[in-house]
């Protein structure tokens, strides 16, 4: 639409279905690069993606020409089939929901320095921890047996 500009900055974080620790070292770089070509050819623009085998962080430049919950989902389904295709990983899904967290552009290189440092972050905070931190952070009301299934995973393969 002619005369709309925005500037919108969406960090994403989902987890894999059971919280199963299956991404794996050997691959995450692959699948990041494939969620991050999804990401632009919905002309959106990665910033970062980074996680850990039981989840994953997507930081974007968010262009509102699609929704939110159609992005998300076409970067689950899409990613969810490679992974599938390239990989052989019959058992791999992503779990339902998702959180969404809005930056302004002086947040920017924050979330971005956390994102990539998500290793080192989670040798002193689980996953959980991180997730509803984020969550009171941001004042979002939520119920506990709405959020992810738990189960702490501390390393990569």
């Amino acid at each position: 639409m002619a005369n709309t500009y925005t500037q919108l900055y969406i960090q994403i974080v989902f987890s894999v279905q059971g919280r199963e620790s299956i991404i794996k070292k050997a691959w995450k770089d692959e699948l990041y690069a494939y969620i991050g070509g999804i990401i632009l050819n919905k002309k959106s623009k990665p910033l970062a993606i980074n996680g850990m085998p039981d989840h994953i962080h997507i930081f974007i430049g968010y262009n509102p020409t699609i929704t939110l919950p159609a992005l998300v989902e076409e970067i689950k389904t899409s990613s969810n089939k490679f992974l599938k295709d390239r990989y052989k990983t019959p058992v791999f899904n992503w779990q339902k929901g998702y959180g969404a967290f809005s930056y302004s552009r002086s947040h920017i290189d924050a979330v971005i320095k956390y994102i990539t440092n998500q290793e080192v972050h989670h040798k002193t905070r689980t996953f959980q921890e991180e997730y509803t931190k984020m969550l009171n952070d941001f004042e979002i009301e939520y119920q506990e047996k709405y959020l992810f299934d738990f189960q702490e995973i501390s390393s990569w393969d």
